[in-house]
């Protein structure tokens, strides 16, 4: 999830000289920025964004996977665009199937066959955490009152559940077809070795230069996608999220086949693989359908107006902005200090580090010059002396679920023009880590609870 040693390793090269931020910048940041409640005023708090419930699908981001604030504003947000602005489906950077144990609690669903705990793989702290545990709670109330087919779902985008995934589809087919079922494991044989590691496939992929098990992916979704009308009139959600899990073999099997080649390739499977997931779960709920979806600015703000897009990446926002234009508002978020919850190698343990305050070349020293502790600054509506000011390529912080302050200027800064990146931007100048759940479930929740064991 977030940004991979791979992505970080290979971050843009900068082509900025001046060690400052425009004072222009700093002037206009300060007359448009809109102080904001306190994240504890959780309905103050979201209706200050009541100025985007128009629009059909809301990209919220986040600077890190592990500051707490980033968490809980998205919360706030997006309580209140389903209490007040009809919106029906919350998508998330995460693997399907972990998600999915969170709809069937949230939705008062039976539960679907679980293997295993939820959201243990690393980096567990991103969605094992306090700040969502809450969100979920929340949600599970809210829907209580609502009929079946209202009730607000709750998605993961993301491609790395293998393992589970396949799992899944075989769940649902030997519940609704036997022979279906052995021919898909017939299929499936060939990533089951690699499916609890699946990074060993892509090698073996590249080494052995041998046939890879794409066909069998492919065949495998393609028979699901077949059997659409009926499944549709006899079992339609049961059918949609085996067709969602079959997807994600699909495209896992060919992200960790390419994953060595470098990182454009990789990405830019995996981002149209979560805007797909966020088009097709559109498609399903109809045409009233609205969706936030949380993820990481890296993936939500529209890569175009980004060095990764520069250098041939594209990600959700620039798709999204292509395929819904207005009605797609991007909303980044940044901090300036504080500490966040991160791990110093992939599959690290986790570590509350000190998040060093911006670079003074960055947009986000712009932003803690500016003066406000936590604001909201947009110019989706107009505004164009801010866009203007907005528009000066600087650098921008991301930090993923790795961060390396000694390495800090190549491994977690790009280059970007904010105006045509975001929509909106919501920041907070000094921020704290997440506090992770422990493996059991949280005190006095029931069983059901989704992070229980």
């Amino acid at each position: 999830m977030g940004i991979t040693p791979m992505t970080v390793e290979t971050a843009p090269r900068m082509t900025l000289h001046d060690d400052s931020v425009p004072e222009r910048l700093v002037a206009a940041l300060q007359d448009y920025g809109e102080p904001l409640p306190a994240l504890e005023e959780i309905e103050a708090f979201g209706t200050c964004f009541d100025r985007f419930g128009d629009a059909r699908v809301i990209l919220l981001g986040e600077a890190t996977h592990g500051s707490a604030e980033f968490y809980r504003a998205r919360a706030a947000i997006t309580r209140r665009l389903i209490e007040r602005h009809g919106f029906s489906i919350v998508a998330v950077e995460a693997d399907w199937p972990d998600a999915a144990r969170i709809d069937d609690y949230v939705r008062h669903n039976a539960r679907r066959p679980w293997r295993g705990p939820a959201f243990t793989r690393f980096p567990a702290w991103m969605w094992r955490n306090e700040d969502v545990a809450a969100f979920v709670r929340w949600l599970h109330h809210h829907n209580e009152s609502c009929m079946a087919d209202q009730r607000v779902s709750f998605h993961g985008l993301d491609i790395y559940s293998l393992g589970q995934s396949i799992h899944a589809v075989l769940d649902y087919l030997d519940t609704h077809d036997q022979q279906a079922a052995k021919q898909a494991r017939q299929r499936y044989g060939c990533l089951t070795p690699w499916q609890d590691n699946p990074a060993l496939y892509g090698q073996m992929a590249i080494r052995a230069q041998s046939d890879s098990c794409e066909n069998a992916a492919v065949a495998q979704l393609r028979d699901l996608l077949a059997q659409r009308l009926h499944a549709l009139h006899d079992d339609g959600e049961a059918w949609f999220d085996a067709v969602q899990n079959a997807r994600v073999v699909r495209a896992a099997e060919q992200y960790y086949r390419i994953m060595y080649r470098g990182t454009n390739e990789s990405w830019n499977l995996r981002d149209r693989h979560m805007f797909a997931t966020l088009q097709a779960l559109l498609t399903h709920r109809g045409d009233a359908a609205k969706a936030v979806v949380w993820a990481h600015n890296s993936h939500v703000g529209n890569a175009a107006a980004t060095a990764m897009g520069w250098e041939g990446q594209f990600n959700i926002g620039e798709l999204c902005r292509m395929a819904h234009g207005d009605d797609a508002v991007l909303i980044g978020f940044g901090t300036d200090r504080g500490t966040v919850a991160a791990a110093s190698t992939w599959d690290g343990p986790m570590e509350v580090k000190a998040l060093r305050p911006a670079r003074p070349d960055s947009y986000e020293h712009a932003f803690s010059r500016a003066g406000l502790a936590c604001s909201l600054t947009e110019w989706r509506h107009g505004n164009p002396l801010l866009r203007e000011q907005l528009s000066t390529p600087l650098r921008e912080r991301a930090v993923g679920v790795i961060y390396r302050p000694e390495t800090e200027l190549a491994s977690h800064y790009f280059e970007a023009s904010l105006a045509d990146q975001f929509d909106a931007f919501v920041w907070f100048e000094q921020t704290k880590a997440v506090a992770p759940l422990g493996p059991e479930h949280p005190h006095g929740a029931p069983e059901t609870w989704p992070f229980g064991l």
